[in-house]
C-alpha cells in the first residue's frame, strides 16, 4: 500500500478520534449538571458516553497504528531534522493518556462516584483541542 494511502487513513483515524476525545467531555459537562432524580435524562447521557467511548477506541488503535506504519516503514520523522517528531510523539502520549482518564471518569459516572464540577469538566475539555494545536503545529512547521 502507497504512502498517500496510509497517510490519508492516518489523518482520517486521528480526525475520528478527536471527534470523540472532543465531544465525550462535552457528555461529561451535561452529566455532572443532571439534577439528582433525573434518572432518565443520566441514563441517556451514560448511553451515549459508553457508546461513543466504546467507538472512540478502534479510532484510537487504528490512528497510532497508520501513524506507527508511515514512522517506521516510510521514515516519517526519522533522519537529522526530526526533533519535532519527538515533541509529536510527547503530544500522542499525552493524548492516549487523555483517552485513558476519559474512561476512568466514565467508569465513575457510571458507578455515581463522579465528584467533579461541571466547569472542571469544561476546562477538562479544552485539553484535546490545545494538544491537537500542538501536533498539527509540529508535524507542518517542524519548528525543529
Amino acid at each position: 500500500m502507497s504512502y498517500l494511502w496510509i497517510k490519508t487513513a492516518h489523518i482520517v483515524f486521528v480526525t475520528s478520534w478527536f471527534a470523540g476525545l472532543f465531544y465525550l467531555p462535552r457528555i461529561f459537562v451535561n452529566l455532572a449538571m443532571v439534577s439528582p432524580g433525573s434518572t432518565a435524562e443520566k441514563a441517556r447521557l451514560m448511553l451515549m458516553a459508553g457508546k461513543l467511548y466504546r467507538f472512540m477506541l478502534p479510532l484510537a488503535l487504528l490512528a497510532l497504528a497508520s501513524g506507527v506504519w508511515m514512522w517506521l516503514g516510510y521514515g516519517v520523522g526519522r533522519g537529522p531534522d526530526s526533533g519535532w517528531m519527538h515533541g509529536k510523539l510527547g503530544i500522542v502520549l499525552l493524548l492516549v493518556g487523555y483517552h485513558h482518564a476519559c474512561g476512568r471518569l466514565l467508569r465513575g459516572f457510571e458507578g455515581d462516584r463522579n465528584r467533579r464540577s461541571h466547569r472542571w469538566y469544561r476546562v477538562f475539555n479544552e485539553v484535546p483541542v490545545l494538544l491537537l494545536v500542538a501536533a498539527v503545529t509540529l508535524v507542518v512547521v517542524k519548528p525543529f
